[in-house]
This record gives C-alpha cells, sequence and structure tokens, in this order.
C-alpha cells in the first residue's frame, strides 16, 4: 500500500501534512474516516471537492475533484458528463459544468495548497483544451512555472498572456509578475551570492511534516512549530495539526524534539509561531482554525508556573473580534511584542504593529509601525534584533522574487528606515516567511530562515550563512610640518587579533589595503564608507600626519671616494646617488681648486663591448649631472673599465650571487684637492 499525503492549508502560509493509507489518488472515498462524516458518504467526489474548497481544505478537494476525473476502473465512468458547455470557474457545483471546468478547479486547489508542480500540469491541460477560455489558466501557470524555477516558460507564458489577452482579469498581475521575473534575473545574477552558504536543516520528516518558524529559547534550544496527530480525535475534524515542539539544533540538524505541552483551545485548533518573553516567565503563540472557509488566527499567552505552561489565555488588546492577528515575537530588552494582524487602522491587508510589554505578561495599546515598513500587501512575520536595531518581515507587497519574500529595514518603533529586500539566496521563487538570527553578529553571520523552496509539503527550515565582505582601506600620509605628501613610507595594519599587513606610500602619499577580512582594526579612523560594492566595503580612513625625520646630512670631505650604484643594464640615476653627487656639489663650490675623476664599471654579464659602452654612459651621467649643476667641465674627468676590477665575487660555489652583481655596476668618484 502507498501512503497517500492529505494536506491542510493553514495561516501562516504554512501547510500541515496527514497521511492516509491507501492507493495513490484511487483511494476509494469512504475510507477517508476522519475527512468523510457518516452522512457525507451518499455525496459524490465532485459534491464533496466543492464542499472540501468551499472550506479552505484544498488538498482535500484536489484529492476529490481527482477521483471525478479519473474514477477507478473498478467504477462506472461518468459517461454522460458534459463537455462542451462552458460556465464561470469557481462557481457552485453545477451539472452544466465541462470536465475542463473541473480541471480548472482542480489546478485551483493544487495551487492554493502550493503543490506546483501538480498544479502546473492541470493549468496546462486546460490551456491546450482552450486557450482563449481559459486564459486565466495561462496567466497561473505562468506563476506555477516560476515557483518551480523554469523562468523562460513562465517568461513566455506571461508574453503570450499579455498578447492575446491583455484586457483580462489578471493583466496587472502578468505586468507585475514580467518585473518579477526580471528582479529574480537581476538576483541571481548577484556577484555576491558567492558568499552565501544555504542548507536545509536536517530534521526528521520536516519534508512531510514541515519546520518553520524557529524562535529561540536559550543556547540551542528553540521552539518550533511542525505537524503532530492529535491523540484525542472528534469525529469529522482531521486528526493533524500544527503544534509547538522545543527543538535542539546543532551543526546544522535537530537532535532532539519533544512536543511542547499546552492545552488547545478546541480539536480544530492549530498552533504555532511562538515566542518566549525576555525572562522565560511567559509563552505568546499563535493559535488559528478555519472557520466558514476563512482562517481566523488569534495570539494566545501562558505564564510558566513551575515546570510547565499555565492554561493558555486570549491576549487581550492585541485581538480583535472579525479580524486575525498573529506571529508574535518578544524583543530581546523585553520592551516590546511584535506581531502581524489585519485590524483596523493598517496600511493595507496584515500590517506589522508592535505593543509595550507589561510585567504581567498582557501589552499596551497595539500600534502600526508605518508605511515605512507597511504595504498595501501583506506583511508578517516580524523578527527584531535588537544589536542593530533592525527589523526582518516577510511581505508580498513590494518587487520582489515571486510569492513572500524578507525584507529588514533598521530604525525603532514607529521611526525606520525604508526597508529593502535581503535578496538572493536569502529569498526565493517560493514564500519565504519567518527568520532568526543571533544577537550581536552581523545579520546573515548565522541566520535562519524559513521557506517552501524545497521539494516538501510545507516550509522547511534553513541555515543561511554569508562570509564577511571584503574590505579595501584607503589613506593619505602627510608632512605635518607643511602637508605635503610622504612618499615611499611603509604602513603597517594591525587588527585586533594581532595579525598585520602592510604596504607603501605611492608618491603622492596614498597608500591602500586590499581584500582585507577583518571586523575591526586598530588605530583606523573611518572617514567614508562606501558598502555599494557588493563584495567590497571600500573604507577611507582620515588623513595621517606624521613628522618626518630629519635626515643626517650627508657630508663629503675632499680626497674622499664616493660610490654610487647603478640598476641592472641601467646607467640613470637612482634617488640615493643624486643626494651623494649633490655633496660632492657643495665640496666643488666650498673648494673652487678642487676637482673630480670618475670611473664606470658593470658587472660580468654581457659581452665586453656592450659593457664598455655601459660603464661609459654610467661615468657619463655623473658627469653631466654636476656640469648641469654649474661646475665646470674642465674640473671633470671620467674613465670607464667596462666589467673590469669586481669588488664582489659573482660566482660563489658554482652559484650567482646578485647582492654581489649589484654591488659591482658603480661609479667611482674621487675628489681631489690641487
Amino acid at each position: 500500500m502507498n501512503n497517500t499525503l492529505l494536506r491542510i492549508q493553514i495561516p501562516n502560509k504554512t501547510t500541515a501534512v496527514v497521511k492516509i493509507i491507501g492507493r495513490l489518488l484511487l483511494l476509494s472515498i469512504g475510507c477517508l474516516a476522519f475527512v468523510l462524516s457518516h452522512g457525507q458518504q451518499k455525496k459524490g467526489p465532485l459534491q464533496l471537492a466543492d464542499e472540501y474548497y468551499s472550506a479552505g481544505e484544498y488538498y482535500t478537494a484536489a484529492f476529490l475533484y481527482e477521483q471525478f476525473l479519473n474514477p477507478p476502473k473498478k467504477q462506472k465512468s461518468v459517461s454522460d458528463f458534459p463537455l462542451n458547455i462552458k460556465a464561470r470557474r469557481m462557481s457552485a457545483p453545477d451539472k452544466n459544468f465541462s470536465r475542463t471546468d473541473i480541471l480548472f478547479k482542480q489546478a485551483e486547489c493544487y495551487r492554493l495548497a502550493n503543490y506546483w508542480k501538480q498544479a502546473a500540469s492541470s493549468y496546462k491541460q486546460c490551456v491546450e483544451k482552450d486557450a482563449a477560455e481559459y486564459a486565466d489558466a495561462l496567466y497561473w501557470y505562468a506563476i506555477c512555472q516560476r515557483s518551480l524555477g523554469h523562468y523562460d516558460s513562465a517568461r513566455q507564458s506571461l508574453q503570450q498572456y499579455l498578447s492575446s489577452y491583455g484586457q483580462r482579469r489578471y493583466k496587472t498581475g502578468a505586468e507585475k509578475e514580467l518585473q518579477t521575473q526580471a528582479y529574480i534575473q537581476q538576483q541571481l545574477a548577484r556577484p555576491d551570492s558567492i558568499l552565501f552558504k544555504t542548507k536545509k536543516v536536517d530534521a526528521p520528516n520536516s519534508n512531510e511534516k514541515g519546520l518553520f518558524a524557529p524562535a529561540h529559547v536559550s543556547g540551542n534550544q528553540f521552539l518550533v512549530s511542525s505537524t503532530l496527530e492529535d491523540p484525542a480525535q472528534a469525529e469529522g475534524i482531521n486528526p493533524y495539526h500544527s503544534h509547538l515542539f522545543f527543538a535542539t539544533l546543532n551543526n546544522g540538524a535537530v537532535e532532539e524534539m519533544s512536543p511542547l505541552t499546552i492545552s488547545s483551545s478546541g480539536p480544530a485548533m492549530n498552533q504555532g509561531a511562538a515566542t518566549v518573553s525576555a525572562t522565560g516567565t511567559y509563552l505568546y503563540f499563535s493559535q488559528w482554525k478555519k472557520e466558514n472557509g476563512k482562517t481566523v488566527s488569534s495570539i494566545y499567552y501562558a505564564e510558566r508556573q513551575g515546570g510547565a505552561w499555565s492554561s493558555p489565555r486570549l491576549l487581550p488588546l492585541a485581538n480583535l473580534k472579525g479580524f486575525s492577528t498573529k506571529q508574535p515575537f518578544c524583543s530581546i530588552d523585553g520592551k516590546y511584542l511584535f506581531f502581524s494582524s489585519d485590524r483596523p487602522g493598517g496600511v493595507g491587508g496584515f500590517d506589522i504593529w508592535y505593543a509595550p510589554l507589561k510585567d504581567d505578561g498582557t501589552i499596551g495599546e497595539p500600534i502600526n509601525v508605518g508605511p515605512a515598513i507597511n504595504t498595501s500587501g501583506d506583511e508578517q512575520a516580524p523578527f527584531y534584533q535588537s544589536s542593530s536595531s533592525t527589523l526582518v518581515f516577510s511581505s508580498n507587497g513590494p518587487l520582489g522574487m515571486g510569492g513572500f519574500d524578507l525584507f529588514a529595514a533598521t530604525g525603532s518603533e514607529t521611526s525606520w528606515k525604508p526597508s529593502e529586500n535581503m535578496g538572493y539566496p536569502v529569498n526565493s521563487p517560493r514564500d519565504d516567511i519567518y527568520f532568526f538570527a543571533p544577537e550581536k553578529q552581523p545579520l546573515l553571520r548565522n541566520s535562519i530562515v524559513s521557506s517552501d523552496r524545497g521539494d516538501g509539503c510545507c516550509l522547511e527550515t534553513y541555515s543561511v550563512t554569508k562570509a564577511p565582505k571584503g574590505k579595501r582601506l584607503a589613506g593619505s600620509l602627510r608632512d605635518c610640518n607643511d602637508n605635503t605628501p610622504l612618499g615611499d613610507a611603509s604602513v603597517i595594519l594591525k587588527d585586533i587579533a594581532g595579525k598585520t599587513w602592510e604596504t607603501a606610500t605611492n608618491v603622492d602619499g596614498r597608500f591602500s589595503f586590499d581584500q582585507l577580512y577583518v571586523d575591526t582594526a586598530s588605530s583606523v579612523k573611518i572617514e567614508i564608507t562606501d558598502q555599494s560594492d557588493l563584495l567590497i566595503d571600500k573604507l577611507t580612513n582620515s588623513d595621517i600626519c606624521m613628522r618626518k625625520k630629519p635626515e643626517e646630512p650627508l657630508i663629503i670631505h675632499a680626497e674622499d671616494v664616493v660610490t654610487v650604484y647603478f640598476d641592472f643594464d641601467k646607467s640613470i640615476l637612482k634617488p640615493g646617488s643624486i643626494t651623494k653627487l649633490d655633496s660632492i656639489y657643495n665640496v666643488l663650490v666650498e673648494n673652487p681648486a678642487a676637482t673630480i675623476q670618475i670611473s664606470g664599471y658593470t658587472d660580468g654579464l654581457g659581452s665586453d663591448a656592450y659593457n664598455n659602452i655601459l660603464s661609459d654612459k654610467r661615468a657619463r651621467a655623473c658627469a653631466d649631472y654636476l656640469i648641469k649643476k654649474g661646475i665646470e667641465s674642465s674640473r671633470v674627468s671620467f674613465v670607464s673599465f667596462g666589467k673590469c676590477c669586481p669588488v664582489e665575487m659573482e660566482i660563489i660555489k658554482g652559484r650567482d650571487n646578485p647582492d654581489g652583481r649589484s654591488m659591482n655596476r658603480r661609479a667611482l668618484i674621487n675628489v681631489k684637492k690641487d
């Protein structure tokens, strides 16, 4: 026997899973004991399917539509079912409905239950049957294809819908979806995606039961939401509901998981999306059920009494009759309770609200966080990291990757900077809703996200880690006395761990350290921070002023022999050589009768003829410099010796000696008095 999965839609964009033993999609309707009451057994699958659709039990309805569309072979087929009657989609059951109408209903059920692959298949069949009549199916087929990651197919379907059926009901939706497609391509091309690692948290049966809304309790312990079979079952009520569990998370896996014992308000209730007060005294959680096909959710709270929780009570002021309130979150400082609600006074559908927490566990009057956060769409699942003053929430209002995306905004209470989409791969083309990050860490250093991006039935939990961006630190070094740049100066950067980096200033006194991966550095005063680059933050340090150490003057006396050195195969005077020649010039000026003789040399590399020429150029370079400064040419003489007369050995034990060769590339200047 195969296991058939019956999925029940619940709020918070979550789906509970029910296992029913039987043949896949061929199970007799009478075997669904908890799905069909005794009085319902005489009803046909089509009538039952429409009833379950109206009740919001979409996967059950899709299952029953399948029973009608493809009955088991042993059952009599519906041969007199009309195939050519056109009727309005999703109206009440009617004998005038065509088979394609029922197929469209089934596609809608699969989509609303988030079975994207099955929904895409049913929508596609409707389009192939009659594209003009079922133009809506073409639009929803594109949505399903996007959710499955088939972006080219989705884009083509949207373009076909707009070009052929552009005046239909989903014109605005199709235009927005094309913008979503463009945004997805932009996000997939983000260069900083290489900094991220995403991995599904390894949890038993999460593929079938779901695992979402992790709320930190202490250490590695979290409260999570998942599916559990109720021990006390009521006739006609699905016994599988969302419940709260204690879970221990270690190294990306759930090591232990145990149900949280707390009473429910009724057999049809689901519990989940919890938070614990900063003191650990109070537990707040969502509780919801279906009423007349609509999900109604409220926030309850319980007090810790010894080792157990008291019976939960409705949280005063949070809940309003006729409206839903859900997904509470306690700030770590114990000041506020954030939550989502469609209560009056908001900006759109569901909005983010907050309320001051009181010592007795109740709250003050709720306040809407305002239009910087809330939109005409739905905002939900708030999380606030106090250390960074960042509110993370989920929304389907602004442009995103599809479904619900996670957004972040910095601020507090009702003063917030505009929110920003957290981007790929934090978000996906499906629904990304709950978020957690530890305090006193970068927001995405070790975060947890709930998403239905996987192949499972429901929202599952993923770890999302982001390596730190590289940092480029630049600055300038100047002389404190005259503000002139200090070139060719050594600059050493040391981080708080003691690691060092070294560089040198250029002729303009500028320096830079590239590809740093440090959070802080000592003796650094950042003046400008440019975070526009997704891989590297560009930091500009304030100018550094140093008093240049006075150089000891080089004093050359008459009758001294001065040596200047040259680079390999060069006759260009280096800065150190010019300093020496300037000192020789001073001696010649002070001693009008003094003369100099210059001898040029090379190392032993190259031919004799070439080295004779090179040594001559080196001697001439020294002579020309002094003559240009004003020394009479009659006082300067020079001679070249090529590679004659090395002062250092150039080969030692059969190996080349580069240091020795550099000492032989020289010119000797002999200062003589008459």
